[in-house]
């Protein structure tokens, strides 16, 4: 089935906005069945949970395998803001979701083209469908956002804190 990626993006970016909202890193994710059926959403959570592990691809995979009563999630699209990090992608891998869409690349910390290659690794078991780039600039841009604003809130914290 073909599905419309930009529909499917954006509500990724509604999650983002989620995140954003609590002061989390504004990444959002969504997994779609192969019948265009939204199956979980997911959101950074890391600061609100405390957990290293509470990305929006990872919440997404957990409420999916909860829902479905499974781990293995064949048939589905996950579609994400930002291009996911190793641990999202090792996640993806073993969780056997066929396709994976995303927006904006993460140079950083990428997993899937910019520093690492998981999803399509031919020495792993299962091989994961990837487009990029779509998008691309609303997602990068909630992202901008978000760190100008840290970058600002961190400067006034300094001004207000007086050196000791």
């Amino acid at each position: 089935m073909v599905f419309d990626d930009e529909k499917y993006m954006r509500l990724a970016l509604a999650e983002a906005e989620k995140a954003y909202e609590l002061g989390e890193v504004p990444i959002g994710a969504v997994l779609v069945d192969e019948d265009g059926t939204i199956v979980s959403t997911g959101y950074n959570l890391r600061e609100t949970g405390r957990d290293a592990t509470a990305h929006a691809e990872i919440e997404a995979i957990r409420s999916a395998n909860e829902k479905l009563n499974r781990w293995r999630l064949s048939g589905t699209t996950l579609y994400v803001t930002i291009e996911p990090c190793p641990m999202c992608a090792g996640a993806i891998v073993n969780s056997r979701i066929d396709r994976v869409v995303y927006g904006g690349a993460d140079i950083k910390a990428g997993a899937v083209h910019s520093i690492f290659n998981v999803l399509t690794n031919p020495r792993l078991n299962h091989q994961v469908q990837v487009t990029a780039g779509v998008l691309e600039d609303e997602c990068t841009d909630i992202m901008k956002r978000f760190f100008k604003m840290r970058r600002a809130q961190n400067k006034q914290n300094l001004i207000k804190s007086p050196i000791t």
